[in-house]
């Protein structure tokens, strides 16, 4: 009579088990501030119309700078957001697998990502970074200390270009949430401005936070 309650038992732990390893690493850049925080910092940018979006180019943002030895800001990005993530002398990702959180896809090969800047360079000429060194530009094109910087699928960034909260949006609404905190945080940290529509729909998104 002991029997099925124990197979039952082993079946539940087999389930359990498998959940556990079917459970993608999700991608997690550094410095996500809480709800609070970002609540905060919304409020305190400045709103204001784009400006210079004709003379934006992307050159003016050097990117992929060296790193470390013989990584670089996309290479690093790769190791960080990625789950057994095994690179050539070179810092090339040979193998691994990567979570997109945009879009919940899983992804073996490197090639089948890109790494998004949280707030598009394009987005941030627009928004006051027409006015920066270079050198500044390069550093926020780089930025692997505020959450500006993360490894998702191809196609859906792609898919979003330059464009701000107001027009595009991760896929996932689940998502909606850590997306728009790290999009207040890099602004606010670099002090960018913000469009009116694109403030009301950070807020619409951060609604969704519990935390």
């Amino acid at each position: 009579m002991r029997l099925i309650p124990r197979l039952v038992a082993t079946a539940v732990t087999g389930v359990l088990a498998v959940g556990l390893l079917a459970s993608p690493a999700q991608a997690t850049p550094p410095n996500i501030p809480s709800k609070a925080t970002a609540t905060t910092e919304l409020a305190a940018l400045t709103v204001a119309a784009e400006a210079n979006a004709d003379t934006y180019d992307r050159d003016l943002f050097p990117h992929w700078i060296t790193i470390s030895g013989t990584c670089n800001t996309r290479e690093t990005v790769l190791k960080r957001d990625g789950t057994s993530v095994v690179v050539s002398s070179a810092c090339a990702a040979t193998s691994g697998s990567w979570y997109s959180p945009y879009d919940g896809e899983t992804w073996t090969a490197a090639s089948d990502l890109d790494i998004d800047h949280i707030v598009p360079l394009a987005e941030a000429w627009r928004s006051g970074a027409s006015a920066w060194t270079t050198s500044k530009r390069q550093d926020f094109a780089n930025d692997l200390t505020r959450p500006q910087l993360i490894a998702v699928t191809d196609n859906v960034n792609q898919s979003k270009s330059d464009q701000d909260p107001t027009t595009w949006k991760p896929p996932l609404t689940s998502y909606y949430c850590t997306y728009a905190k790290m999009w207040v945080a890099v602004k606010y940290y670099w002090g960018l401005t913000l469009q009116s529509a694109e403030k009301t729909a950070l807020t619409s998104m951060l609604s969704t936070c519990s935390s």
